[in-house]
């Protein structure tokens, strides 16, 4: 097993570990498998963080959950994966993503705290938030109630319009990347794929960036993206909490953007008339082909919702903060 202060593998039967002299406990811990990564991450960042165990995955990275050594506080490890992190240019834009996203600081966006290399491995530190995902949710309970949808929503448009202020575009909105604090604030995490734009890109040109089933019409055809891009993915996760599913669906991303491009989504009314209308149309029009016609600023959305949450008397309602853009 590896040993819970230094990362060493011990054999089974050890009761101390052979490097720091550690008892070892009688049962496993969290990974129990030899993995020569986590070794090396537990070796690279030991004087400041403990790695604990992988908890996720992603197209760019693996998470682990981890403590810092001095605090005692749970953090979240993103770890690139090793076939990127063997890319020179792969490294420079996982690193400038990380600067980029350290700059945002807002009470529902998730920053990275710190940065790291080794030779096997490039990493990230974010804080750990244990209160699950939206995508968690979703796939437990197919729908959200549309007072707590709108809430949502509110919350993850208010950090988008700040983040867009700061000249960042996250790129890769979707229920994954909406984690929950334990007061059921969305925060949003993983601008991953953000980068600043007054950054010079580093992706092949004209190469579609993020996931296709929240991918605007203008980001599938590989064209300059912005913050409204990020609002037409809300749009999608908004039509996806009320119906159960997304807009667009398709064997595979090439299909599905497609759709985003040529299709027009059917309107939420007209499959599910229970629905409050003004949400409805709140949402429909995040989902318009272009991006003039759609909400142009996060703080535009999340005052529409505010609005409608109000006149209908939902009591839901998000802290007073996410109301109005951040200083």
């Amino acid at each position: 097993m590896f040993c819970p202060e230094c990362g060493t593998w011990n054999r089974s039967a050890a009761r101390d570990c052979g490097q720091c002299g550690l008892a070892l406990p009688e049962l496993p811990v969290a990974i129990d498998a030899p993995d020569h990564l986590i070794t090396s991450l537990r070796q690279a960042t030991g004087q400041r963080y403990r790695i604990v165990r992988r908890i996720g995955a992603g197209g760019m990275a693996d998470v682990y959950e981890a403590r810092h050594h001095l605090l005692d506080r749970p953090l979240a490890v993103k770890v690139l994966h090793a076939h990127l992190a063997r890319e020179a240019e792969m490294r420079v834009r996982f690193k400038r993503e990380a600067e980029a996203a350290s700059r945002l600081l807002h009470p529902f966006i998730s920053s990275p705290l710190d940065y790291g290399e080794t030779d096997e491995a490039v990493y990230i530190v974010m804080p750990f938030i244990g209160g699950g995902c939206l995508a968690d949710e979703l796939a437990a309970t197919r729908t959200v109630e549309p007072g707590r949808a709108a809430r949502i929503a509110a919350q993850v448009a208010t950090a988008l319009d700040y983040a867009a202020r700061q000249g960042v575009v996250h790129r890769d909105v979707k229920p994954d990347n909406v984690l929950f604090d334990t007061d059921g604030n969305a925060i949003l995490t993983d601008f991953g794929i953000a980068t600043a734009m007054y950054h010079s890109r580093l992706t092949a040109g004209g190469r579609a960036m993020g996931t296709p089933h929240y991918m605007a019409p203008e980001q599938a055809m590989g064209r300059f993206v912005d913050g409204r891009a990020d609002l037409y993915a809300v749009g999608v996760m908004l039509y996806e909490c009320l119906l159960g599913a997304t807009p667009f669906d398709g064997p595979d991303g090439y299909a599905i953007g497609y759709k985003h491009v040529h299709e027009l989504p059917v309107p939420l009314q007209n499959v599910a008339p229970h629905l409050p209308a003004e949400l409805c149309a709140i949402t429909m029009r995040l989902l318009e082909k272009d991006p003039n016609a759609r909400f142009q600023r996060g703080h535009d959305l999340a005052a529409a919702i505010h609005d409608w949450m109000y006149r209908a008397g939902v009591k839901d309602v998000p802290p007073a903060r996410g109301a109005r853009p951040a200083e």
